[in-house]
């Protein structure tokens, strides 16, 4: 033991080799609380260079033994810094207040647990641990360095306070790996979050965490992120989720809510299993995005609260199961989603048609015919053959809107008449008025032979419909010479009946192809 150790650093060297817990605190909560006002003097205090030398080159332990450094309730002074060692034994500081940073970049460790600390800031670039990394209950005042750092299981962040350093970056986690889980729930961030190409070998939940980043562009940034199972924003049980952490609150359990106050970025990301946003607040401004450019994901679960400003953007991402409902999408001009790939449709509550069609128009101030179009593919596929073609109808009626003036009319005539071809009853309606019309108008007139004494007896009905019928021959028409204005009546019903039995023949083939 070195001879100018104090009182309590001789304590902790003892407690070292014994591999016991060091503790100084009174058991009074005031005066313990690592992030109160009370003054710590220098019974509790402890040189960082004392605690550096117990972790990368301490004494042996007692026999029958494993050293650890177990403190409780210490105020170390000036910079704990082990940057580029190897460190050992367990380590755990619980209660601690740290006078400055913490330097541990490029380091390696088994396990560390800063557990309810005070931390100036945390440099961990680099770092590697072979178990866990805890932070649960820190608070930490100028920002976390988590660059390229490897944690060989968990990560755990749960209730942390973080604040900003000189760039407003909370945790910079670009390129951090974590082996299984990262647990950050019930966090509070007041900056930008960065988790940039950073990958998680489980599950990543931020339930009931609260970002917070209004002035700047994202509260998280995380493009490129990879998580191997799923990523949570959703509510999280306020007792304590260091032990019911992942786990849906009870009924009647007290919850937060996951809340967002600034942008989100998951561009070229990939979820493997769900990003689940139930009951999620995205209290975005307007220069703000929840950005899911080019996402790759099983189940999107866009079940959050409807976004008021800002813009939600889906171009070009991904899912195979897109559950929503029609209350969480924001309005027009708020949300993107050009070239939004889906397979299955699971609204959890009631999202009839004109809600979904309401939806695809709110993702295109301008026309634009894929989402449409994708929008009618699944319908058709799950078997809503009706639906689908109403979504197409749609389709061609907002394309009408950007004609001119001639184009329009010609849309408005279609839509009245066969609605585009897309309801093929309402063709075949106009083909029975249509017969009866021509039938009847034929009625007053006898027309002439071709060939005087061949041909059949004169029936202006069957005469009619042989005109209107394309293709099929009554045995009427091309036996009789029609003159003046019955030649264009006769050739009026020709074309139109060629309009309309095409629009039946294509709705009665799309029938087939379904069955």
């Amino acid at each position: 033991m070195p001879d100018d150790l104090t009182a309590a650093e001789a304590g902790m060297w003892q407690a070292f080799q014994n591999g016991s817990r060091y503790d100084l605190s009174t058991g009074n909560p005031q005066i313990d609380d690592p992030h109160g006002v009370r003054h710590w003097g220098e019974e509790r205090s402890v040189r960082a260079r004392v605690v550096c030398m117990l972790l990368l080159n301490g004494p042996p332990a007692l026999d029958g033994r494993v050293s650890a450094v177990k403190l409780t309730g210490l105020l170390i002074s000036d910079y704990l810094d082990v940057a580029g060692g190897t460190v050992a034994p367990y380590v755990e500081f619980k209660d601690c207040r740290f006078e400055k940073e913490i330097l541990l970049p490029e380091s390696r460790f088994t396990t560390l647990r800063f557990l309810n600390c005070s931390i100036p800031r945390l440099e961990a670039a680099r770092l590697q641990t072979e178990g866990d990394l805890h932070l649960p209950r820190c608070r930490v005042h100028r920002g976390i360095r988590f660059t390229d750092a490897q944690i060989g299981t968990d990560l755990l962040l749960s209730q942390a306070v973080v604040h900003g350093d000189r760039q407003d970056r909370t945790i910079n986690g670009d390129g951090l790996s974590v082996g299984q889980d990262l647990q950050a729930e019930l966090i509070e961030s007041y900056g930008e979050f960065r988790m940039r190409g950073a990958k998680v070998g489980v599950s990543l939940s931020l339930r009931g965490s609260r970002l917070v980043n209004e002035p700047g562009k994202y509260a998280l940034n995380a493009p490129q992120l990879t998580v191997e199972r799923a990523l949570y924003m959703t509510p999280a049980a306020v007792s304590d989720p260091v032990f019911t952490a992942g786990a849906t609150p009870a009924r009647g359990t007290r919850i937060q809510h996951f809340e967002c106050r600034g942008g989100i970025r998951l561009d070229d990301g990939r979820v493997t299993d769900a990003i689940d946003l139930d009951r999620a607040r995205l209290l975005m401004k307007e220069h703000h995005e929840f950005s899911l450019r080019r996402i790759q994901t099983a189940e999107l679960r866009f079940l959050g609260e409807r976004p008021e400003s800002g813009k939600v953007v889906l171009s070009g991402a991904k899912v195979t199961n897109l559950r929503d409902q029609a209350r969480s999408w924001p309005g027009p001009g708020h949300l993107e989603m050009k070239g939004f790939a889906y397979e299955n449709l699971i609204p959890v509550d009631k999202f009839p048609l004109p809600a979904r069609l309401d939806w695809v128009e709110a993702a295109t101030p301008e026309y634009h015919p894929e989402p449409y179009e994708r929008l009618a593919a699944v319908l058709r596929d799950t078997g809503e053959d009706s639906e689908a073609r109403e979504v197409l109808l749609a389709k061609q009626r907002r394309r009408r809107e950007t004609l001119p003036v001639a184009g329009k009319l010609w849309g408005y005539l279609q839509d009245w008449t066969v609605a585009y071809g897309y309801r093929p009853g309402r063709a075949a309606l106009w083909m029975a008025v249509l017969w009866a019309l021509g039938g009847y108008a034929l009625s007053y007139y006898e027309p002439d032979a071709m060939k005087a004494g061949e041909g059949p007896a004169y029936q202006p009905v069957l005469f009619a419909l042989d005109l209107i019928l394309p293709v099929m021959n009554l045995g009427q028409d091309g036996y009789w010479r029609l003159e003046g204005t019955w030649q264009w009546l006769a050739a009026t019903l020709t074309l139109l009946g060629w309009v309309l039995a095409t629009t039946v023949a294509a709705g009665a083939s799309r029938l087939l192809r379904r069955g």
